[in-house]
Order: C-alpha cells, then sequence, then structure tokens
C-alpha cells in the first residue's frame, strides 16, 4: 500500500474511530485501527466487537493494501506531525507501516488485517432514511435518561420503535423516562423494534455532522446488530437482547397542577441549587405557589448540614392546586439542558407520585421524573 492523504483529515478520521478501539483486551488487533484502501479512498476501522466505526477520507492511492496499527501509537503520531501531506507505505513482508511528513520518518509494526475482525455491509434499500440534524437532537434529548448500572443491562440502551412514518426514542434508568418522537419523510415497510446501547447512540450523534445529511438505520434480520451509514462514517452496535419496560405503562393520563416556567430561569435555579444539593444527595424541594390575583412562583430550595442553604424563586403561571415535591436536581438540570423551547410545562398531582416535564410548543418530547421522599 502506498498513499498520500492530509495530516487534518487523517487526524480527524483517526479521532473519529478511536473511540470504538478496545482500551483493554486479549486479543491484540482489537488496540488497533485497520487502515486499508477501498475504492479511492483511504478506510479507517475501530472495533470493540460490541461497537465499530468506520471512516472513509479522500487520499491520492498509488498502490492498493491494507495493514492494522497500533491505535494510540499512529494517533499520537499523527497528531505531532504538521499540517502537509503524509505519506503512507506498507511493507506486507514485516507488517510495518512507514509515515513521512515534512523531516519525519517512522516505521510501526502493525498486524495483518486478515486478522481484523469482519465489518458487516448494510443492505442500505432495507434502511429507515434519518435526517442527521433531527436524530441528532432526538438522541441528546433521550440517551442522558439511560441507566449507567450494569446490572440491568435493558437500561443502558434506548428503545427505538420505527411505525408507519413515525420513529419513537424511549430511555429509563428507573427514576426518570425520557421519550421523544419524530416524522419520517417516509411509510416504512415493516414496523421496526429494537434496543441500542445509549453509549452507541451517543457515539453516533458525536461523529455525525450538522449540515443536512441524512443517516440510513439497518437492522439486518437476526444479526442482532444496528449499522448507521452516513456519507463518509458508518457505525455499527450489537443491540440489547432483552425486555424494555412498558414505559407507556407508567406515564401518568392526568394531572390536578400544572405550572409554566421559562427555561432558562428554572435551568439556572437548578444549578444554583445544585451547588448546595450535592452535599445532600442532589435533593431539593420545589413548592409550586399559585396566587390569586398575580402570576405565581415556584421556590426551589436546597439544605446541607455541611454547606448551608439556598432559596431561588422563580416566576410562574400555576393552574390548580399548590404543592410540595422533591426532586434529584441533578435529574431536572440534564432534563432541562435539553429542552430547546422558551417555556417548560411541570405537570404534578402529588409528592409521592411521577411529574411530567414538556416541552411547551413541542409535543414530540416528554420526559417523566419520580419525586424523591420529603423528609
Amino acid at each position: 500500500m502506498k498513499i498520500s492523504v492530509s495530516q487534518q483529515q487523517l487526524a480527524h478520521g483517526l479521532s473519529v474511530v478511536s473511540r470504538a478501539v478496545a482500551p483493554r483486551t486479549s486479543l491484540p488487533v482489537l488496540s488497533n485501527v485497520l487502515v486499508a484502501t477501498d475504492e479511492g479512498r483511504l478506510r479507517l476501522s475501530a472495533t470493540n466487537l460490541e461497537l465499530g466505526i468506520t471512516c472513509w477520507i479522500g487520499a491520492q492511492i498509488s498502490e492498493e493494501g491494507s495493514i492494522t496499527v497500533p491505535a494510540r501509537t499512529f494517533s499520537d503520531l499523527i497528531n505531532t506531525l504538521p499540517n502537509d501531506t503524509v505519506q503512507l507505505a506498507v511493507n506486507s513482508r514485516t507488517q510495518t507501516i512507514n509515515v513521512r511528513c515534512g523531516g519525519s520518518n517512522t516505521d510501526i509494526k502493525g498486524i495483518d488485517a486478515q486478522e481484523f475482525p469482519p465489518i458487516p455491509v448494510p443492505d442500505l434499500e432495507d434502511g429507515v432514511e434519518l435526517k442527521v440534524s433531527e436524530f441528532k437532537e432526538m438522541i441528546q434529548q433521550v440517551a442522558f435518561a439511560a441507566s449507567s448500572d450494569d446490572a440491568r443491562p435493558v437500561l443502558q440502551g434506548v428503545m427505538v420503535t420505527v411505525k408507519d412514518a413515525e420513529i419513537t426514542l424511549a430511555a429509563t434508568d428507573g427514576f426518570r423516562i425520557s421519550v421523544r418522537k419524530s416524522a419520517l419523510a417516509a411509510t416504512v415497510r415493516a414496523p421496526l423494534t429494537a434496543i441500542i446501547p445509549a453509549r452507541a447512540l451517543s457515539e453516533l450523534a458525536r461523529i455525525a455532522s450538522d449540515g443536512e445529511e441524512t443517516v440510513t438505520m439497518v437492522i439486518p434480520q437476526g444479526r442482532g446488530q444496528v449499522i448507521f451509514h452516513l456519507k463518509d462514517a458508518e457505525l455499527v452496535s450489537q443491540l440489547i437482547d432483552g425486555n424494555f419496560p412498558d414505559y407507556r405503562a407508567i406515564i401518568p393520563r392526568n394531572f390536578k397542577t400544572h405550572t409554566i416556567i421559562a427555561t432558562a430561569a428554572f435551568l439556572k435555579a437548578c444549578k444554583q441549587a445544585e451547588i448546595i444539593a450535592r452535599e445532600s444527595n442532589n435533593v431539593i424541594r420545589m413548592s409550586i405557589e399559585p396566587h390569586t390575583d398575580t402570576p405565581g412562583e415556584v421556590v426551589i430550595s436546597a439544605q446541607s448540614e455541611s454547606t448551608g442553604s439556598s432559596e431561588v424563586k422563580v416566576d410562574a403561571n400555576i393552574d390548580g392546586a399548590g404543592l410540595v415535591i422533591a426532586f434529584n436536581v441533578r435529574f431536572l438540570r440534564e432534563v432541562l439542558d435539553v429542552i430547546k423551547t422558551p417555556n417548560v410545562g411541570l405537570d404534578t398531582n402529588a409528592n409521592n407520585t411521577p411529574a411530567m416535564l414538556r416541552s411547551l410548543g413541542d409535543e414530540n418530547f416528554m420526559h417523566v421524573i419520580m419525586p424523591m421522599h420529603l423528609g
């Protein structure tokens, strides 16, 4: 293999795939990046057998070939090179790659590309086409609510449901549920349901660009995998096997109190309260106080024996009875961070039943949060 490639493009491509490299593994090839020529472009691939990422970059190819090289060594070297053309040459007999750029000349020992796990090729005709910018926002509004606890793998995933011309993403860690819907450009031939690891979706959001690009999601029958195909990148992930909780059964149908608060003011109040609350299990008390002749207010307070106390008042429009309820302030802050509309609706019943946060003006998003015990 002999190719010329831009240092900036090569560094970017390596940063895209490097998150799929296995940090600790008994298979040395999984610590490597596959470097291969592929139909006039340079292909970089990495996998830890659960997640695989491929990136294609433009290159001048004078000789076809492939090799796998230690990801960290190769990436660190490329990042130190000047912004110039990089010459890559592979010696297939010794399985080394020669890297030349400016006055730098380095040989890196690799492993035969034949030992690299095969990466599936998707049949894009069977895929669901999604707008990247919208799908990225969907992921951001849902993935944070997935669990990080290894004890319940199914909760570490996002339930993806595609039916007719609509896609729904849902995640829960047992204390909160985030649900986001979106319309598709075309009706799907058959409904799809899969549990995709939240980490894989977050990686997809990271590597996808922000333009008008589309991403095609393919779930091959019986393979237990999902493939996301972009113009210059591809991500493949194992699906999570198991039964996702019936979150629809937990979502309350009716509420006694409806509170409308400015999103920015609510978020700022939560951030201030969190400074104190983080010393006391993140608990904040929220007093919803309707007034008869003036707008109501929500009083957010936190108390910690070691740090002190805090109280923030926020104006609100309140319809219904007053209520004192406690929440995990980190959970509140995380959902308010992903709400894009100027105002948020907080719907409540009692201090021991689930509350709902809605993005006012956007019916496609809702978030259910369990209250904490009022001490």
